[in-house]
Formats: C-alpha cells, structure tokens, sequence
C-alpha cells in the first residue's frame, strides 16, 4: 500500500473503533484527555479474550509459571533502584512557533535542519531531559516523605516481590512469575491512535534462571511468543524480529528481540524479548539490603538468578488484532446486488462475540421464542448476542463489521413448517465465507465451541 493508502485505512479503522464501541477517546465530551483510551462494549470484550488467552497460555497450561497482581503506586526506593527515578528520560524541546512540545527524536529534518513536524518551523530550544514518571503524593502533608510513583512498568514489582513468591510457590530454576496490570508513562507526545499512550496494559514474565541458561531461553520464549501471535490470528506475515544491535540494548542486556508488526502507520514494536542478567535483582539487594538470592537444594550453590523477560503491550497487541482483522470485500444485498462489506476477520477465539442470534421475523412469536432459547442455550458457553431489528441481511452485515464469526437464524424451518425433519434446527453462518448449514440445536454448542478453540 502507499502512504496515502496506509493513511485512509488507518482513519477507517479510527473511525470503527468509535461508531461500532471498540475504543473511545477518554473524557470526550470535555474534549478529551490527551494519550488517554476508554474501551467500550466490544472493545473490553476483545481486550479481556487477549488476557485471558495471555494467561492461560503463559501461565496455567506451565507448570513453571506463577501469578502476581502488583500495585500500581510505587514506592520511590524502588523506583531509584532501578534506575528510573535518575534516567527514565525522554529529550524534549519546544516549538517556538506554535509551540508544540515534541520528543528530539520525532523532529523532521530538511537540508541538514531540524524542524517542528507541525508546522516546518525552525524556532526550536535546546533538547532537555523530560522524566517520563507520573509523581504522585500519598497521605495528608505534601512533602518529600509522601512521595509515591505510579508505576512506568510492571517489571519491578515482581523483582521487589522475587523472594516472596519463591518461597510460597517452591518453584525450582528455572521458573517464572507473570503479571497483566496498568502501567503510565507521561508521554510528551503521544500518537498513532492507542499505540502511544499515557495509560495502557503490559502483560509481561520475568522467568528466571541460571546464568547459563539465559541465552538459550532467550531463543526459547522468542520462539514461544511469535508462535502465541499467530494463535491469536495475526498474520505471520506482517510480524518481524528485529535483533536488536548492542549500542542501541540496555547497557545490562546480553540479548534483545523486538517483535515488530506492520501497523498502516508503519513497523513498531509489539513486545520486548529481553535478557537482562541479574542486573535488577542485584540493584535491589543493593539498595534494600535484603536477599534476593537462589539456594540451589541439590548443588548447594546460592547465587542471584539471571532473568529473560518478554513483555508485551496489551494496547498496542488489541490495536494490531484489530488492524490485522479490517478488511472489505463485496457481498450480495437484500436484492442481490453487490455491495461493499465491511468485516474484521477476528480469530474467533479473540472476537468480542462469537455468535450472533436471529429469529427471522420480531414479530412472529413463535419464533422470537425459539431464538431465546438459542440463546440461553449458547450464552452458558460463549459470550452471545442477539439481534431481532431490521432485515436479516442487514442484521449480517452488522456482524460481520464487529467481527462476529457466527450467525445463528431461527426460521420456519424451526417450527417445523416445512417438515418435521427440520423442525429444531436452524441455519448457522459462517463470517468469512458466508457459506450456510442447517445444524441441529442441542449440536450447536459443541459445534461453535470446537470452531473457536
């Protein structure tokens, strides 16, 4: 695609996220909060199947996985131990001009000549350090003591709770603690709908080992998280690991992988495979005092394990779900003619529903009953919807726009109208090909929940 191409698509998808409830701009109606998202009805039905999967993936079907819910405010110690508090820095300079406030590194350059991207001028000041930290104050005085953070990453608090969850899950190297929690950084430019934002999600696992197991299992989760991308439906094709050079690496990591996807706004990174030695345990045994070591049972070794950490944006994963699903294509009309169709081709285990209900008439009483019970049927098993309003091509195309992979439509046939034999069915569709079959009801729960797995 060109970029006049990407772009039109981009505010396509913009725009579907609003008129269809996937993701709304916070505080719209006082004209909004800047780098901040809320996710409506189908947005939080999509982002909550990402988690879920992310889980069930990363840390139920492991035996060497375990769980943890941080708190999001932050004790400053914590945060000057990792280095955040002095270094997690953006440079910043303004526009004089029309004074945009902008990251160096997002200025334009023309004949050797930093420019503002907004408006060309060349009015700039000196780039200075921004600390990227929300600063918070807990208690009733507002002085130093009271200090707290919100968290920049979920990182830390798994590295401050390392002993802890050691000792209560007697977990063996190498083994890992996991975590899906809020995360905020003072963004001073934030951009491309929800991927750069103020607010947002990680899901992200700290799995530790032996200092020679790191690079080994570097490959190993690298390998593992392309493989969960693809399970979701993002297409392999669009997903690049860039291998990131050592000057550009944390001074810490022996090893870094970014996976990339091709977002209509260009390729940005989607997770973060790192492995960062023992640096940030080190760090805080430093600063605390307290051990943070491993006693190895069968060697009688004690040492401070090593860590591999693929962390991944929450956000920025369900806005390339839902750029990887748009597509158009032509579909018949109620009269046959071809019309342009608007379907986000969702995995069906990530679409927010994954079956839509139908009775053929709203007023034909018989079958708005039938169509309920479809309906309770179905909806103990799978999130569900049902929809008797207007005619039932229109009813698809509604569906097939928010990514529903399965239609379900209660007609006559149901009633047993045309023959016994068909009575207790009903015609189930398929999204992507349109293609319909007549199923049995007590068949239809098991049927769709085999399609989505």
């Amino acid at each position: 695609m060109t970029g006049k191409e990407n772009a039109q698509r981009m505010e396509k998808i913009v725009s579907l996220c609003k008129r269809r409830g996937f993701i709304f701009q916070s505080s719209e109606i006082y004209g909004g909060l800047n780098g901040v998202w809320d996710y409506g009805p189908l947005g939080v039905e999509l982002k909550n199947n990402l988690k879920q999967y992310w889980w069930q993936v990363m840390v139920r079907d492991r035996d060497d996985v375990v769980g943890l819910d941080a708190a999001i405010l932050t004790h400053p110690a914590v945060l000057k131990a990792s280095g955040h508090v002095d270094t997690f820095t953006d440079p910043m300079v303004d526009c004089r001009i029309c004074k945009a406030r902008l990251r160096a590194d997002q200025l334009t350059e023309k004949n050797g000549v930093k420019q503002c991207p907004n408006c060309g001028g060349k009015d700039l000041t000196e780039a200075r350090p921004f600390n990227l930290m929300f600063q918070t104050q807990m208690g009733a005085s507002a002085d130093p003591a009271s200090i707290a953070y919100l968290r920049p990453e979920t990182a830390q608090s798994i590295f401050v709770q390392f002993k802890n969850v050691l000792d209560v899950s007697r977990k063996k190297l190498p083994f890992g603690i996991a975590q899906i929690g809020k995360a905020f950084r003072n963004e001073i430019n934030p951009r491309n709908f929800t991927f750069r934002s103020r607010e947002f999600e990680q899901m992200e696992l700290e799995y530790f080992c032996r200092p020679e197991q790191g690079m080994d299992l570097l490959a190993y989760w690298l390998k593992e998280r392309i493989k969960f991308y693809e399970e979701i439906g993002i297409s392999r094709k669009r997903l690049h690991i860039l291998d990131v050079p050592e000057k550009e690496r944390a001074f810490y990591s022996k090893g870094t992988f970014d996976i990339e996807y091709e977002f209509p706004f260009g390729r940005q990174e989607l997770e973060g495979v790192a492995y960062r030695t023992d640096y940030d345990l080190q760090q805080h045994i430093k600063a605390s005092g307290k051990p943070l070591d491993y006693f190895d049972e069968e060697t009688k070794e004690r040492f401070v394990p090593h860590v591999v950490e693929p962390s991944a944006g929450v956000d920025r994963t369900v806005l390339a779900l839902i750029c990887d699903a748009y597509d158009e294509d032509s579909a018949p009309d109620e009269k046959g003619k071809m019309e342009t169709r608007i379907v986000m081709r969702f995995h069906p285990r990530m679409a927010p529903i994954k079956c839509a209900i139908f009775p053929l008439l709203r007023n034909k009483e018989a079958l708005v009953a039938k169509a309920r019970e479809v309906q309770a049927l179905l909806r103990r098993h799978m999130n569900v919807f049902y929809d008797e309003g207007g005619a039932i091509g229109r009813r698809y195309r509604r569906q097939d726009e928010i990514g529903t992979p399965f239609g379900v439509t209660i007609d006559f046939e149901t009633l047993g109208e045309k023959g016994e034999e068909l009575r207790d069915t009903v015609t189930l569709r398929d999204r992507d090909s349109m293609k319909q079959e007549r199923v049995a009801m007590k068949e239809l729960a098991q049927l769709i929940s085999s399609k989505i797995l």
